[in-house]
């Protein structure tokens, strides 16, 4: 490849694929460029990542060095000694550049005619006047702000305003109970909470003000609380002297306003976003402005092969990592029509998305394997009925995607015609790791493929740097890149966690490579079973399960047991109308025992109404766990629960199983 070549692909500059790949155009033309290039990447990472944050936003000072590491506190510095900021990033240097006028975001309501739009300008105006309004109300560079809000273009507002002055923003989701709510709130010292009267969803009105003011009673560091009117409640509490309307706070401050950018150490924390990992305990991932905003723009960039004219929807809730780098900071820094919206896929009907999609003509959609099983439930007439064929590229994220439901969403929403971009990644990796490049590579339903260029991912099986590489065992990083995390929150025995076992970053999955180097996700390491003495992947058993045309979701579990040391507990939701029985249980245990062997049969399998979830579609396996092992008084941590009243029909059913009892609920 030459010289010449390469800079043209660092520097992002699109050539067209031959007709055979597709209607889109791609970053990569083909495969071998695209191994050539990520070779390059590997040899040279100093290179390749300083070619692409030169290419892709605008530093106030350039760095002094790409990447000053500390290899033996795993600490790294990216783009050490250059300052730049996100919002500027995201909103300014577009009004310069022809985009003043284009549509920045657009935001959809739960109710059909609740649309706005902002352009790059309107957004500009919006975001400068809440940044004169928190810097009068004596938030400084560095102090944390707490947004505890739903989906509303408030929120995107809040955040690119905080990132301004170079406030660090701790986004809560809107749907967690008091508990999260409360620590996530305490664990960042959060000096300003800003919120809404209500939270819209599936029809109702959840209070989040109401809900707010019993917890601040113990969060003794917030000094003001600012509401935002969306639900218009009447009789909301406001507390004199400490809480705001937000139409109060930013009225002082007129539509000519303007204010200027904080400018950033490349390492200075940008955002604080909590994830609950495998014990339910937040743990407070910081991620750093130069770093992050790179990786993020690089990301969405390459995996959805951006173009000036696309309108872009990543369905994630903005309380997740996902919202922030495929919602919010990707799309803006490249200039992006993204869409918001607040509601739920299935309300009022099954075909709310498609809806959308028609009515906004949306060319690249980002969604979740769960939110894909659960419309392939309500079955392919809603597709039907609306024009798709404005859709370029379709993305999977959240967790390993099933074949049968990435072949649904290949068929029937991307036509048997468009790249599904299966990406793997985390909250502590900002951005998409192993992913596909659309239109360029070969496609395997259900294997995110290969790593990213820049990217060197491995699989071990024992400790050490240089331990024992493997076809399948746990996924690690072996190098560092720009937007990984910088450490995490008041709490350095827990980053070295993530380091201490191989010298580099594990990621608590495991993962298999097969005979073409594709990467297979098989779930986190502690949803292995272990069955007289054998491993086995819950993803695999979970796949040939939901492989049944009966079955909409599955979720397999370990339980214990006195002779095999752990037995297999199966979860099933069925697709509406299927009747629960004797029957459909022999069919599944048959499915399993062809396609795996009679050792992963499951011991139990249950059915349920629905799985406990997360509001972003995750089912909390490790609550599963604990009912499955009979520990019913201590699920731990479950304030993340979008459906808490799932357990109690899941409780009664798993006593009844116990018993020989049918299930409770049945759909028959």
């Amino acid at each position: 490849m030459s010289q010449q070549r390469i800079t043209t692909l660092l520097a992002g500059t699109r050539s067209y694929l031959p007709p055979e790949h597709g209607r889109s155009n791609a970053w990569i033309c083909g495969q071998e460029e695209y191994e050539l290039l990520s070779k390059r990447a590997l040899d040279d990472p100093s290179d390749f990542w300083g070619a692409r944050a030169s290419h892709l936003l605008h530093w106030f000072k350039r760095w002094d060095k790409v990447l000053e590491a500390d290899e033996a506190r795993h600490k790294y510095k990216w783009f050490a000694g250059s300052r730049l900021n996100a919002s500027f990033n995201c909103i300014d240097r577009h009004l310069i550049d022809g985009r003043r006028n284009k549509a920045a975001l657009i935001w959809q309501g739960e109710q059909e005619m609740d649309v706005r739009c902002y352009t790059y300008q309107m957004l500009y105006t919006e975001v400068c006047r809440v940044a004169h309004a928190l810097s009068s109300m004596r938030i400084r560079k560095g102090d944390h702000v707490a947004l505890y809000m739903p989906m509303i273009p408030e929120l995107a507002i809040a955040m690119l305003a905080c990132a301004r002055i170079g406030a660090v923003h701790t986004a809560i989701f809107s749907g967690y109970a008091e508990g999260g709510v409360r620590s996530r709130i305490q664990g960042s010292k959060a000096k300003i909470v800003i919120t809404a009267d209500a939270a819209k969803r599936a029809g109702k009105i959840k209070p989040l003000k109401a809900n707010l003011d019993p917890i601040l009673e113990k969060c003794p560091s917030v000094a003001h609380v600012v509401v935002v009117k969306h639900a218009n409640l009447d009789n909301v509490s406001m507390q004199r002297s400490r809480d705001i309307w937000w139409e109060d706070m930013i009225d002082d401050f007129t539509l000519n306003s303007d204010f200027p950018c904080e400018p950033m150490d490349a390492n200075d924390t940008l955002f604080l976003l909590h994830t609950s990992g495998s014990t339910g305990k937040p743990t407070g991932i910081m991620h750093s402005t130069g770093g992050y905003l790179t990786y993020a723009a690089h990301t969405t960039q390459w995996c959805f092969d951006m173009r000036d004219d696309d309108v872009y929807w990543c369905t994630a809730d903005i309380g997740w990592i996902t919202g922030h780098t495929y919602g919010i900071y990707g799309p803006l820094v490249l200039g992006a029509t993204t869409v918001m919206f607040e509601g739920v896929p299935t309300w009022p009907k099954p075909d709310r998305y498609w809806r959308i999609v028609e009515k906004f003509r949306v060319n690249i959609f980002y969604t979740a394997p769960t939110v894909i099983r659960s419309l392939m439930r309500t079955g392919e007439a809603w597709t039907e009925r609306y024009d798709l064929t404005s859709l370029r590229i379709l993305g999977s994220v959240g967790e390993p995607i099933n074949p049968e439901a990435w072949q649904w969403y290949h068929k029937c929403i991307g036509n048997g015609e468009l790249p599904i971009v299966d990406t793997w990644w985390q909250t502590e990796t900002g951005g998409a790791m192993i992913a596909p490049m659309p239109y360029a590579t070969m496609l395997k339903p259900g294997s995110a493929t290969t790593p990213l260029p820049g990217i060197e991912a491995g699989v071990m099986a024992s400790a050490g740097r240089d331990g024992e590489q493997t076809a399948a065992g746990s996924l690690v990083i072996k190098n560092p890149w720009p937007g990984m995390m910088i450490g995490v929150y008041n709490d350095e025995e827990k980053y070295q966690s993530y380091f201490s076992r191989f010298g580099c970053y594990e990621s608590g999955d495991g993962a298999q490579i097969d005979e073409d180097g594709y990467f297979w996700i098989l779930g986190r390491i502690d949803d292995s079973i272990n069955v007289s003495g054998h491993r086995l992947s819950t993803v695999e058993i979970e796949s040939v399960l939901s492989a049944c045309p009966e079955v909409a979701e599955a979720a397999v579990v370990p339980m214990p047991h006195s002779l095999k040391g752990e037995a297999i507990y199966a979860y099933i939701a069925t697709r509406d109308d299927v009747p629960w029985n004797d029957a459909l249980r022999k069919t599944l245990r048959e499915m399993v025992q062809r396609d795996i062997g009679a050792l992963a049969n499951p011991e139990y399998i249950q059915f349920v109404n629905a799985m406990p979830k997360t509001s972003s579609g995750k089912i909390i396996r490790r609550v599963l766990r604990k009912i499955a092992g009979d520990m019913y008084d201590d699920l731990g941590d479950v304030t993340a629960l979008a459906n808490p009243e799932a357990l109690t029909a899941i409780i009664a059913g798993h006593r009844n199983i116990l018993k020989g009892e049918p299930d409770t609920g049945a759909a028959s």
